[in-house]
Formats: structure tokens, sequence, C-alpha cells
């Protein structure tokens, strides 16, 4: 994969958030499925987001997940979709560290040959979730 050129920042909000367990609630760890919709702004500009996580809860308050997330907008100003490849955890204190890859030939639209990486940090209580985005075009 070519190096990102590029760096982009913003934010985003969890615009929706459904959980369903997938494995008996007895089960230790336990298993979820989550369906969440963003709103992200700044580098990235997009009024709803898709994402998909499934979700490894060690304890009440620990665990991981990865998901994928489709993308519809604009990447500073360019128009197009793209998905992201997710994998993060959670700390007992409401803390989720994650980072994403761009899935290799999703780029449509301007963001064709689209690549990168990308992190964020969500502190619970924030309404706002910073990102940061490394990218190229090829």
């Amino acid at each position: 994969m070519p190096t990102p050129t590029t760096r982009t920042t913003g934010h985003f909000t969890f615009a929706d958030w459904k959980e369903v367990p997938v494995s008996p609630e007895d089960a230790h760890p336990r298993l979820a499925h989550a369906t969440v919709t963003n709103a992200f702004a700044g580098g990235i500009e997009a009024e709803s987001t898709t994402c998909d996580y499934t979700v490894s809860y060690l304890t009440a308050t620990t665990g991981s997940f990865a998901g994928m997330e489709l993308v519809r907008g604009r990447l500073d100003g360019r128009e197009g979709t793209f998905v992201v490849e997710e994998r993060g955890r959670f700390d007992p204190d409401g803390t989720v560290h994650c980072s994403f890859e761009v899935v290799e030939g999703s780029g449509t639209g301007e963001l064709a040959g689209l690549h990168g990486t990308g992190e964020f940090t969500y502190r619970h209580g924030e309404a706002k979730v910073p990102y940061t985005f490394a990218y190229g075009l090829e």
C-alpha cells in the first residue's frame, strides 16, 4: 500500500446505536452485535454513515470490537464513498480506542483509489469524538 500523503482531522457524533446480544446473557465473555450511525464533520463530511460491529464484552465495562463502516460523503471536498475496517477496545472508565483502515478498492467517485489509516479516542460523556485520518489517492 502506498504511503498516505495527506492528513486531515475532524469529529463525529453517534447519531444512533442499536445493540443486540448474540450469545446467552450468562455467557462469558459475551458477544453482541451493534448497528451504529455516525455523522462526520471536518475533513470527512458525512451526514449519516452505516457501521456494523461485533462486540466482545470481557467484563461489563471492558472488551473489544471489530466492524466495517460505509462512509458516503466528502473527503476534503472530494465526493464519493469508501469503507473502513475498524478495530478497537474499551476500558473500564468508558474510554474507547479505535484504529481504522480504508478497505482496498472500496473508494468510488472522486475517492477511487483511496487508501489510508486513522484513529479516534472517545472519552465517556463526550458529545463529539475527534478523529485523525492520513490518506492518499492513487
